[in-house]
């Protein structure tokens, strides 16, 4: 392996190689992703990672990136494949000039690599600390390592959740999070619950839910918070699960739904591909 500490910088982030890992260290500049800001950096063991690759990428750079196992990172996890690539934390994007001097890291770094394919019995990537919190469009979520809380907010939250109450949940009683890309229509955060209880199949009416919307539950905030609340629960023993497909729902609902959707649309907070595909998704609901 290279010498321990050898550094390959690049755009937003920085490389460390070791002797057993690599720190990918973010920065801080007003054009760096604000999840890297969020992250600060990242220790990565050589047993998280299953493979190295380097592509070209645009405008005269290339690109370096680290392949984790699955399970490996309770933040890819969280994320289930919903990043955007320049939010990607393991991908790492040089000036074209460096790609001889990528290239031999990389080469350096899959000799070491002793993946067998399988995916990780446990993470290898610390999640974030707690204690972490976000405001939601209808709540702020709290975790203090041990403990979700949601405090509704009287003008986001639907009548549902205000006759629910405020909610706490220990890490205890939960087999798993569902997070949804505030970047996309109808993100949220929902908590599945141990004892396999029915949630309501909207967000919106689900206590044990909160909601994004337009500059509530950002990635750099809701996503670290739903990665530490991951990684809590599986170290309570309990394996993260994804929730039933919802039930049928009633016409009525799907009408309304669509009504808000075309509102959306109008106002130019949807695109015409994503007001399409989503209808068509509400409609299969029927």
């Amino acid at each position: 392996m290279s010498r321990m500490g050898d550094v390959l910088a690049g755009f937003h982030a920085a490389w460390e190689f070791e002797s057993d890992s690599v720190l990918i260290r973010y920065e801080r500049g007003i054009r760096t992703p604000k999840l890297f800001q969020a992250l600060g950096e990242r220790r990565v063991p050589n047993e998280a990672i299953s493979g190295v690759t380097l592509t070209p990428g645009r405008r005269g750079t290339v690109v370096l990136r680290a392949e984790l196992r699955p399970g490996a990172d309770p933040l890819l996890e969280a994320a289930a494949g919903q990043l955007k690539e320049g939010c990607d934390p393991y991908r790492l994007v040089l000036p074209a000039e460096r790609e001889t001097l990528a290239e031999y890291y990389a080469d350096e770094l899959r000799a070491q690599l002793k993946d067998d394919g399988e995916p990780a019995e446990r993470y290898l990537v610390d999640a974030p600390e707690a204690p972490r919190q976000f405001k939601a469009y209808d709540a702020k979520a709290s975790f203090d390592g041990k403990t979700v809380n949601f405090r509704w907010f009287w003008t986001g939250a639907s009548s549902a959740k205000w006759k629910a109450g405020d909610q706490s949940f220990p890490v205890a009683e939960l087999s798993g999070v569902e997070w949804r890309s505030p970047e996309v229509f109808e993100g949220h955060l929902r908590l599945v619950r141990r004892d396999g209880s029915a949630a309501p199949a909207q967000p919106d009416q689900d206590p044990a839910s909160v909601v994004f919307g337009l500059g509530y539950g950002p990635v750099h905030e809701s996503l670290p918070f739903a990665a530490a609340v991951l990684a809590a629960v599986r170290q309570n023993g309990a394996a993260a699960v994804v929730p039933a497909a919802a039930p049928r729902r009633d016409p009525a609902d799907i009408a309304e739904r669509i009504r808000h959707l075309g509102e959306l649309h109008q106002a130019g907070l949807v695109t015409d591909e994503e007001f399409s595909v989503k209808k068509a998704e509400l409609l299969a609901e029927l």
